[in-house]
């Protein structure tokens, strides 16, 4: 086998994909205090979980900010560093479907969009909210950062509980929105509500202010599709706010792939050799 390695290291969470050819392996992820703990367990893991000896592997790659830790060869094999950037925008573009021009919104602990035209990626900026806010406001509100249960919780409560939407606020659609767009996130919260509606309030906030922004930054712009990369995209909330914000752009297209959680370590692997600086091996 002739496999290469994309390994995204994360301040908690490190994930790792990797192809054999154009086949993609199974992707694995696991969470670790210790960015090199994380690191070398995610490793096994892919080589148990594959079936794979240590011999199949030609090419490890690194990104994310865990990998400024790693100054030396993974198990001695020739291994390179990949802008996160530019990881993200190849990431993205493998599941872009052959599309030319398109924005790659990722959505880490913040958040960052990366602009791809002719398969160049650029960065177009980012903002400080993604899910370091979800989980961030979950321990101040819910008294949990687990989040499975804030995903749990939020699948169980009802944002309209919580939002004010244009339909609470006006009986007839507004020029541009419709009855459901919201008009304040959290606006219509009670001190009564329930865990299940905060934690819809909170997950439907932070999905929708990113998208929204996405929107907004395409303006002025050919960008017409998002994709969308990170462990966020495992909330159905992507797909539901995607085909909200589609009634206020309807040219938007909103992309939530399979696997995008793993989006950046695929776009590390997949990485083209200029885009690599050596480590060792």
């Amino acid at each position: 086998m002739d496999i290469v390695v994309g390994i995204d290291i994360g301040g908690s969470t490190t994930k790792i994909a990797g192809f054999d050819g154009d086949r993609m392996l199974v992707p694995v992820q696991i969470s670790a205090s210790n960015a090199i703990a994380s690191l070398f367990g995610a490793f096994g893991k892919f080589l148990y979980d594959n079936k794979l000896e240590l011999s199949d592997i030609r090419q490890v790659n690194l990104t994310g900010v865990g990998s400024s830790d790693v100054d030396q060869a993974i198990y001695g094999l020739p291994t390179y560093r990949v802008d996160e950037f530019t990881a993200n925008g190849v990431g993205g573009g493998y599941f872009a479907e052959g599309k030319e021009e398109f924005m790659v919104v990722s959505m880490g602990t913040g958040t960052s969009f990366v602009g791809v035209k002719d398969g160049v990626p650029v960065h177009l900026g980012g903002i400080g909210i993604g899910g370091g806010t979800m989980v961030g406001l979950s321990k101040l509100m819910l008294n949990t950062n687990d989040i499975e249960k804030i995903q749990e919780l939020a699948l169980k409560g009802n944002v309209g509980n919580i939002d004010l939407r244009i339909g609470d606020i006006s009986k007839n659609p507004l020029p541009g929105l419709n009855l459901e767009v919201t008009a304040s996130n959290f606006g219509k919260a009670s001190s009564r509500a329930s865990s299940e509606d905060i934690a819809a309030g909170i997950v439907h906030m932070v999905i929708e202010s990113i998208c929204q922004t996405a929107a907004l930054i395409s303006q002025g712009t050919n960008i017409k599709d998002f994709i969308l990369i990170g462990a966020l995209t495992n909330f159905p909330e992507c797909a539901q706010v995607g085909n909200m914000i589609k009634t206020l752009f309807p040219d938007l297209n909103f992309i939530v792939p399979d696997d995008g959680e793993y989006g950046t370590a695929i776009g590390t692997a997949l990485a083209d050799k200029c885009c690599l600086k050596y480590v060792a091996g």
